[in-house]
């Protein structure tokens, strides 16, 4: 239905027959405004048939483009909820990077899809997300996955990426008005410990959005904090030893480990040196950092993907470019003139390939509806995590912000994660100084095809923010520990408590 109607205005005077034409005008208004407001979703932006798939979902699932500042123009890919899609929140969700794409939060951690090793068959995920949420990926920057810019001018920040999300999301209720009702969630993970505070903390001020409240899981939420705990973490998972320990201490921290400020104290020669050991360890002798205590797929560091016929590099040691350690390895890559050509950046440790070959293929890009100009899929984006200037260290600002605000946040951490680990962002939340409710204490859940209860990990509640971990999990908590992951999300989408 096409409406289309004309208001003129300076008459003072109407006949019988203009009041009935207003009158109809007003009506075929009020009609239309109904109809969008039920029918808002857009049909040419619905994934119809999603290939490798056996049986095709009985919800239903859309995938086009949000506008964004400029000439960007933002993937978006929206499934609705299994459950009640008018009534069920929507859960907006961001993966970091910054510079990776967001589908793979759909395709590998909580979506409703898995790939097979095949790169070819889909099955589903019986703990998806949208069992109790409608789930809204969006790929940011531009650049990343499937987004894109006019212009190719991929060079961004912290507050751009937030003001330019800020801007898809209101295209996004423009398209999908009926979900304008529903509660509304930003979460995210890794980088998007950046991503998702900023964000919320420009949505907290649009009343034109029923903004509740936001997650970060696994969240780079404090540079230093993140940094020092990394330490403590390596001491005591056993990864450096007693002598080296001994030596951080003297040189680092005075002979008092309480609390050390090692990255304040990094600029010392000689705390400088006792530290790159350390570095080295975690980073480049082959451990999963993402899982320490998973396989380190492919190998560790710096490699060429005959695939692609690109170097890969991992993007957290590109975050890392400063260190003495990781700076040795990068020299090589200022030679590159055009980044796009030679370098790839991807998750370390971690074997994405499944997911790369079928989004690259051309019927689900058809059915994806991606323009044929725009480039191939990729986990992370090298032109965009290479320009990326962060603008701050921590989000203590706009955690506080949202918290004044009485909106709720959930933090959670799996607890084997060392490239954001949960002691860092515990150190975190306790810095944020808010009413404790409840002491940390353990929460549970029953594995599927058993009857025993088992320690799912801890919680600790303040007011209005929970401080969660998952055991056993490590950087993607819901692919570590699926159950847990979904048991959490619930938990805090619907006020349940942890039990």
């Amino acid at each position: 239905m096409i409406c289309k109607f004309n208001i003129l205005a300076g008459t003072s005077v109407f006949s019988l027959n203009e009041i009935t034409n207003m009158w109809t005008t007003v009506l075929v208004l009020t009609i239309c405004l109904i109809l969008h407001m039920s029918y808002g979703a857009p049909p040419a932006e619905e994934i119809k048939y999603m290939p490798g798939l056996h049986k095709q979902p009985y919800w239903k699932q859309y995938s086009g483009y949000l506008n964004a500042t400029g000439t960007k123009q933002l993937h978006y890919w929206f499934v609705q909820s299994a459950n009640k899609p008018s009534e069920d929140p929507l859960v907006l969700w961001m993966n970091g990077g910054p510079g990776c794409s967001s589908d793979l939060g759909l395709l590998s951690e909580h979506g409703p899809f898995r790939i097979g090793k095949d790169g070819a068959s889909v099955s589903y995920n019986p703990h998806a997300w949208n069992n109790v949420a409608n789930m809204m990926y969006l790929e940011a920057p531009a650049g990343v996955g499937f987004s894109y810019s006019q212009d190719k001018n991929y060079t961004t920040d912290d507050d751009q990426v937030a003001l330019d999300n800020h801007m898809a999301l209101k295209n996004f209720f423009l398209k999908f008005p009926e979900y304008a009702k529903n509660d509304f969630y930003i979460t995210g993970e890794s980088y998007g410990g950046i991503y998702v505070p900023t964000l919320s903390a420009r949505v907290v001020d649009d009343t034109a959005i029923n903004f509740k409240g936001f997650v970060v899981g696994n969240g780079l939420s404090d540079d230093e904090m993140n940094s020092d705990s990394l330490v403590y973490f390596a001491y005591y998972h056993g990864l450096i030893g007693d002598s080296l320990w001994s030596g951080l201490s003297k040189y680092c921290c005075q002979g008092n480990m309480t609390r050390c400020a090692f990255s304040q104290s990094r600029g010392k020669e000689e705390c400088g040196k006792a530290l790159s050991p350390v570095t080295e360890i975690v980073y480049g002798s082959g451990l999963n950092e993402y899982n320490l205590y998973g396989t380190c797929e492919g190998g560790n560091g710096i490699y060429f993907d005959e695939e692609t016929n690109k170097v890969a590099f991992t993007h957290q040691k590109w975050q890392m470019k400063n260190n003495p350690y990781v700076s040795q390895k990068m020299k090589f890559i200022q030679d590159f003139t055009n980044v796009e050509d030679h370098l790839r950046l991807t998750p370390p440790c971690l074997n994405y390939s499944n997911v790369v070959k079928y989004l690259n293929t051309a019927e689900v890009r058809k059915q994806l509806h991606i323009p044929d100009m725009v480039q191939k899929w990729d986990i992370c984006s090298a032109v965009v995590g290479m320009g990326y200037k962060r603008l701050y260290s921590s989000m203590d600002k706009q955690y506080h912000k949202v918290l004044l605000a009485k909106k709720k946040v959930m933090v959670y951490n799996g607890d084997v994660d060392m490239a954001c680990n949960f002691l860092g962002d515990e150190w975190f939340v306790e810095s944020l100084n808010q009413k404790l409710v409840t002491e940390r204490k353990a929460w549970h859940y029953t594995p599927e095809g058993t009857t025993s209860t088992q320690v799912a990990g801890f919680v600790k509640q303040f007011e209005n923010l929970a401080l969660v971990t998952v055991r056993g999990a490590g950087h993607m908590v819901p692919t570590d520990k699926p159950q847990p992951a979904l048991i959490m999300i619930t938990n805090y989408l619907q006020d349940k408590p942890f039990q």
